[in-house]
């Protein structure tokens, strides 16, 4: 793999470098500097300018100096007195190696990029190279910039995802890099000294101790070493490289006591008869004019009560009661539930009187904090909207001490149209609430006492009885899967869906940007209907939530998988190479307008079909057209390395509204919930609520612009293709297309239909 990605990286220089040659010649001359001529260089200052001026993808200079900090990784361009970091300043200098990797040889490639695709290749893998020139320097010697990028990789570290915000910010500040060429070393022994804790950034090593011999590896993401510094003992295991090149983060012993102490002075703690109750971390930021610096208490953990009565404080009125409301409030409504469920909640909200204090002083108070949790229930209220009424006693209480009437009428219910099917095939259709049960499906139907049951099961025969209690079942079936109203003594027929036919033709008459805004109309759709608050009932398991459902982000899920497998369907169903050869064609251009239209969701979705294995194994259709170059230039951005990074910053650098790719969002909170237990020392952990509100945040986010968005930036535009296609491009007609995809998702017969195209 690295050999492969190694001679891509050749490929783009070689692109790169006789663009500049033939663009700015003069650029690669002789130099002097301090009295010594240096041959053929020219200044990482001009290399930075000559990129910026060459192309606008490059938003700022770091990113160029990334680009160039990849070739110095290469070793295709040295700094002349070999230097590892590229810097962006007229007195360094750097040479290419023009004669030892041939990069005047262009034109004698076999498969030839572009200087755009090589900049493409290399402007994707900058980040990751000026990431580890960051961690590279000395830590005195990181500007403010560069601490801000360490923290946001630490925030996807396994290692680290326990750890409050202000220790990881710490951290940032002290990380050294360290790495080893060679498989076999020994990073320590048992029995040494503990002087580092380590983090793997790269590679993996193997844990050996006395008599056991191997007892674990430990992978990317990993740490180990910490128990020798806590508990000043000595190394408890050897550690041994698994394999060459590897990348480790070290916090040396020193630095890591001092923030041990830094956190401890920070705290403080809130204790009532002898135990902890509220546990505050203190940080420091400067007033706004920098005049002097301002302290402010986080909540770290604490009892529920006590976290609602500390937040209550904080909530700010002006004369019109409009003051923005604390963000840390938002995190705490979003995931109340988990800790403190609305039968505990609701009665928390009332405030008895101070008993000290003249009646006046006693009426200001307690009008006061009326109105900080009218307030409150107010974002309450604007945050769960509909989900409310499904919870009666958030409804009664709301009635008795907001007198909301207002609620019943901005709270809508969804009935989708749920088919069920018999024993023989035959269906009929139900119209039923999104949130009903088996048992309201069943009553629906039929009489009760009948023996009735609902059978789900998939197009390879595997069957599941679903039980009375059961909710939101048919926005969670998967692909192909069906809904069978049957007796337990009843035996529904095995039936293969999915089609048999392609629909080549069909789709050869439809634009690409046609097909492309119909799904982004209809991803839209089904991604506003979502409530952002499932996410916290999917990761933290829908059955501990009575009363909620889950069930529209399980539809929208269910979409990624249907537009994946329409996408392998069509192509292994195509018999004919030139068509099929056309449809990776078509297909690849449907992704690039999905990412054109921020639909980050079905463009994922469609290149996650293109690189099925049923697909990528069809060598003689890729070849039929040069399509395989534009599609590995999408498929950049799912490289998983370091956590997605190249999605990550794609997706920073987007403004709403957009469709973010779910099933990575959906990873990243179910990191953070089965990295961090939900109560510390019997205290409701509330820096893991935080970071599980920030990634639901970023629904909210994706959707703060308007919903018509998406329907009048993208209409259908005519593609005069030919005038026998008209009919079918009517939106209508592409748009009942998109919402019922027909598709196999039995990858055992996919790939059979591939093998049956090419052998």
């Amino acid at each position: 793999m690295k050999q492969f990605l190694s001679d891509r990286i050749l490929k783009a220089a070689k692109a790169v470098y006789c663009a500049l040659i033939e663009r700015n010649p003069g650029l690669i001359r002789d130099r002097k500097h301090h009295l010594k001529t240096y041959r053929q260089c020219c200044s990482g200052k001009e290399l930075v300018d000559w990129l910026m001026k060459l192309n606008e993808c490059f938003q700022s200079r770091s990113q160029a100096v990334g680009m160039w900090q990849v070739l110095v990784d290469e070793g295709i361009i040295v700094h002349v007195k070999q230097e590892f970091n590229f810097h962006d300043k007229d007195t360094q200098l750097y040479r290419f190696m023009d004669s030892e990797f041939g990069l005047n040889q262009l034109t004698n490639e076999k498969d030839p990029v572009t200087h755009m695709e090589g900049l493409s290749l290399l402007l994707q893998m900058g980040p990751d190279a000026l990431l580890t020139m960051i961690l590279r320097k000395c830590p005195s010697q990181r500007s403010a910039e560069d601490l801000e990028v360490i923290y946001e990789e630490l925030l996807h570290v396994k290692a680290v995802a326990h750890l409050s915000t202000s220790v990881r910010k710490e951290l940032a500040a002290v990380l050294v890099f360290e790495s080893h060429a060679k498989a076999g070393t020994v990073l320590f022994s048992q029995g040494d000294k503990g002087t580092s804790w380590y983090i793997i950034w790269k590679g993996s090593v193997n844990v050996i101790t006395h008599g056991k011999g191997l007892v674990t590896t430990l992978h990317e993401g990993e740490d180990f070493g910490q128990l020798a510094l806590v508990n000043d003992a000595p190394r408890a295991a050897t550690i041994i490289l698994r394999e060459d090149n590897c990348h480790f983060l070290r916090v040396d012993k020193q630095d890591f006591i001092r923030i041990l102490k830094d956190v401890e002075a920070n705290t403080v703690r809130l204790e009532e008869h002898g135990k902890a109750v509220l546990v505050l971390e203190k940080t420091e930021s400067t007033s706004q004019g920098g005049a002097g610096t301002n302290s402010k208490y986080t909540v770290m953990s604490g009892t529920p009560e006590k976290i609602l009565e500390h937040l209550l404080e904080t909530v700010k009125l002006d004369a019109n009661s409009n003051d923005a409301i604390d963000p840390c409030v938002t995190d705490f409504l979003l995931t109340h539930r988990v800790f403190m469920p609305s039968s505990q909640l609701c009665p928390c909200t009332y405030h008895s009187e101070p008993s000290e204090g003249s009646e006046l002083e006693k009426a200001a108070y307690a009008l006061n904090t009326k109105q900080k949790i009218v307030k409150l229930i107010g974002q309450w209220v604007a945050l769960f909207g509909q989900f409310l009424k499904d919870d009666p006693i958030a409804v009664d209480f709301l009635e008795e001490v907001a007198g909301d009437t207002r609620l019943s009428s901005m709270l809508k219910d969804q009935h989708p149209t749920v088919p069920l099917f018999r024993p023989d095939h035959t269906s009929v259709t139900v119209v039923l609430p999104v949130i009903s049960s088996v048992q309201d499906l069943l009553s629906s139907l039929v009489n009760p006492g009948g023996g009735h049951i609902l059978v789900k099961i998939n197009s390879m025969g595997d069957r599941v009885q679903l039980k009375l209690n059961a909710t939101g079942v048919y926005t969670s079936l998967g692909l192909n899967e069906r809904l069978f109203l049957c007796t337990a003594s009843q035996t529904p027929l095995r039936e293969q869906q999915g089609p048999e036919h392609s629909n080549t033709e069909f789709l050869e008459q439809m634009c690409s940007k046609d097909i492309a805004g119909q799904l982004t109309n209809y991803d839209w759709e089904l991604f506003t209907a979502m409530h952002e608050v499932e996410l916290v009932y999917y990761v933290f398991g829908q059955h501990n939530f009575p009363g909620t459902t889950t069930a529209n982000l399980e539809r929208f899920v269910h979409r990624f998988n249907q537009v994946q497998y329409w996408v392998v369907t069509e192509v292994c169903l195509c018999d004919d190479l030139v068509k099929r050869a056309m449809l990776l064609k078509k297909f690849i251009k449907i992704a690039a307008m999905l990412k054109e239209q921020k639909n980050l969701n079905s463009f994922f979705a469609v290149m996650f079909g293109l690189s099925n294995s049923a697909v990528q194994r069809l060598y003689k259709t890729w070849e039929v057209r040069p399509t395989k170059r534009v599609y590995c230039a999408y498929e950049r951005l799912m490289d998983p390395s370091r956590n997605h990074r190249a999605y990550r910053l794609a997706v920073a650098k987007l403004t709403p509204p957009y469709i973010p790719f779910m099933p990575l969002l959906l990873k990243d909170m179910t990191f953070m919930h089965e990295g961090n237990q939900n109560y510390t020392e019997k205290l409701v952990n509330f820096e893991k609520m935080r970071m599980i509100a920030k990634i639901v945040k970023i629904v909210r986010g994706c959707r703060s612009n308007n919903y018509n968005y998406f329907l009048h930036v993208f209409p259908i535009v005519y593609c005069p293709d030919s005038e026998q296609s008209l009919p079918l491009r009517y939106s209508s007609n592409i748009r009942h297309y998109v919402q019922n995809f027909e598709v196999i998702d039995n990858q055992r017969k996919l790939t059979q239909l591939s093998r049956g195209l090419e052998c």
